[in-house]
């Protein structure tokens, strides 16, 4: 099993999250199709898995790490939007570059602001 790098929520539930573009084809490969991910809106990013049925809080905390960890947030220090759909609307299309996917459909995409990336990063 890969070393995925592991954010335990407030819940008590792992999220866990890739390191690097191979990483993140693994833990989206290695997903249950109703298992949600989370991934920024901009390149660069790990693909964060919150498993099946999270809650709302867990979500937008797992959200905020997403963030925290992405190339977005370090090269522009400013709120940053994250995507979270499920895996079963991911897929990987023949020569896709690694760490790359498609998503067909988003349930949603979280506006993570400033003040609360600043406040996890001071956290962890």
């Amino acid at each position: 099993m890969t070393n995925f790098r592991e954010f335990v929520l407030s819940s008590g539930k792992v999220a866990r999250a890739g390191k690097d573009s191979q990483q993140n084809d693994e833990l989206v490969s290695s997903s249950k199709r109703n298992d949600t991910l989370l991934h920024t809106q901009e390149p660069g990013s790990p693909f964060v898995n919150v498993g099946e049925k999270p809650t709302r809080d867990e979500i937008k905390e797992a959200a905020v790490f997403c963030a925290l960890k992405s190339q977005d947030w370090r090269n522009n220090h400013r709120s940053v939007k994250v995507n979270v759909f499920l895996k079963d609307d991911c897929v990987k299309p023949r020569g896709m570059k690694s760490g790359s996917w498609t998503v067909r459909k988003y349930s949603e995409t979280l506006n993570v602001k400033k003040t609360e990336i600043l406040k996890l990063e001071e956290n962890i």
